[in-house]
């Protein structure tokens, strides 16, 4: 079914691409009622996709708990849980920085926005995007929940992280009498992955409606107007791509390949969506294919959504000093030097922030007195450079699960073909869909 739906999503991607210019190129009059009409026919078709996204929304909280909570459980012991984690917050600093490096390094090398020389707007001029979100007294204590119910409800992912790692920890010290515990949750994985394969099939329709709406309103124009912007950015993204799984090649192997190969389904699904969410239960499925401990993936995958997002940083550098240039603002090794270091501590724990990126960007603007307006720039296309960082971040984030698997157990075995365990639906009903889901949990 997987291969299946992967050519449905890229059927759905190409027809919304058709169908979105050929609307603005039927309707587009300049702002009159032609216009209008294309406003409401992309208020229509983001239904399609609002709806996907609240059920992957839907998906994320019980699943990232319940497979979080089975991977500390079958760790064993603490010292395991305290060794995986150190292993990952190192792996994650570590790419974050070489995320923001190369993507500073590239923006001076391109230098996408000289020669714009856009005058400096008004002082008072704002972009629009709500830096109250976010400082350091909101940082730390956003990691917290206050109800673990409360961050399910809200989808907040690292305060479910928190939450999972107490409730795992604490099923570890308990020990026997917890497992009728674990093998309930364990049933709960099995049922989500299952929900998760009914949600996916929605995709296609999800990921035209997007396309299509957002070029449908504004066109190809939009495309480019910042088009060697854009076009700089993805070439930064591929070159951040083959760093990642080069690095993964030197410490796993050849099989990276196939890591390459299973990832592809939730990598083209988060850049069509542009979600990282979107990809999370399909990435999980990858890993597992390949043969990543259900016990790493699950620990490690949640916890890279928060502080290992390397297409995010990458954007972070990059639109930053896509703005000082368009301005005129002259930045010294010094500045850029600071400005990365900022970025890479305001980077980590914003998943729950909306609009994190720009959140964290318009900060970082106001630090060095680059006008805060500059987001507007970039506003327009955000979109389609958020389809790229979506699909960087789940490229990381595999990456990240793959290496510290590796460290962690020195090998890493494939589970048994599909073929070979598929349920079978009861007689007269035809066979049922394979779902790729965590086959038997603790073995690992």
């Amino acid at each position: 079914m997987a291969k299946r739906l992967t050519y449905w999503i890229i059927a759905a991607l190409v027809l919304g691409i058709i169908t979105g210019l050929a609307l603005n190129a039927i309707y587009d009059d300049g702002g009159g009622a032609g216009t209008e009409t294309l406003k409401t026919v992309s208020y229509y078709l983001s239904v399609v996709t609002t709806v996907f996204l609240r059920l992957i929304k839907m998906i994320i909280a019980p699943l990232v708990f319940s497979t979080l909570v089975v991977g500390i459980a079958h760790m064993g012991d603490t010292a395991a849980l305290g060794r995986v984690g150190l292993r990952s917050i190192l792996w994650f600093i570590g790419a974050s920085l070489i995320s923001l490096t190369l993507g500073l390094i590239l923006v001076n090398i391109f230098q996408p926005g000289v020669g714009l020389n856009i005058p400096i707007p008004p002082a008072d001029a704002a972009s629009g995007v709500d830096r109250a979100a976010f400082d350091f007294k909101t940082f730390v204590s956003h990691i917290f929940p206050a109800s673990g119910v409360e961050a399910m409800a809200k989808n907040e992912i690292l305060q479910i992280v928190v939450f999972s790692i107490f409730i795992g920890v604490a099923i570890t010290a308990v020990g026997e009498k917890a497992a009728p515990l674990v093998r309930g949750i364990e049933a709960l994985v099995q049922v989500m992955l299952t929900v998760t394969n009914y949600v996916m099939r929605f995709a296609p329709f999800a990921v035209f409606a997007a396309v299509a709406a957002t070029l449908a309103e504004r066109g190809p124009q939009i495309l480019g107007s910042l088009g060697y912007f854009m076009l700089t950015f993805y070439i930064g993204l591929g070159i951040l791509w083959a760093v990642l799984i080069g690095i993964a090649f030197l410490i796993v192997g050849s099989r990276t390949g196939l890591l390459v190969r299973y990832i592809r389904d939730p990598l083209l699904l988060a850049f069509t969506t542009a979600s990282s969410e979107a990809a999370y239960p399909r990435t999980l499925e990858a890993l597992d294919k390949f043969g990543v401990p259900p016990r790493i993936a699950s620990f490690v995958l949640p916890l890279g959504y928060s502080f290992n997002l390397d297409g995010s940083m990458m954007y972070m550098t990059f639109a930053t000093m896509f703005i000082a240039q368009a301005y005129g603002i002259d930045m010294t090794v010094g500045h850029m030097i600071t400005m990365l270091l900022i970025l890479m501590i305001t980077s980590k724990g914003i998943a729950g922030v909306p609009r994190a990126s720009l959140v964290v960007i318009a900060g970082t603007l106001a630090f060095f007195d680059i006008p805060e307006a500059g987001l507007l720039l970039i506003l327009a296309i955000d979109h389609f450079l958020d389809m790229g960082r979506s699909a960087t971040n789940v490229v990381g984030n595999a990456v990240a699960a793959t290496v510290i698997a590796k460290w962690e157990g020195g090998r890493l075995d494939p589970v048994e073909s599909p073929e070979i365990n598929v349920p079978k639906a009861p007689s007269g009903d035809g066979p049922a869909d394979p779902v790729d889901s965590f086959q038997k949990i603790g073995e690992s």
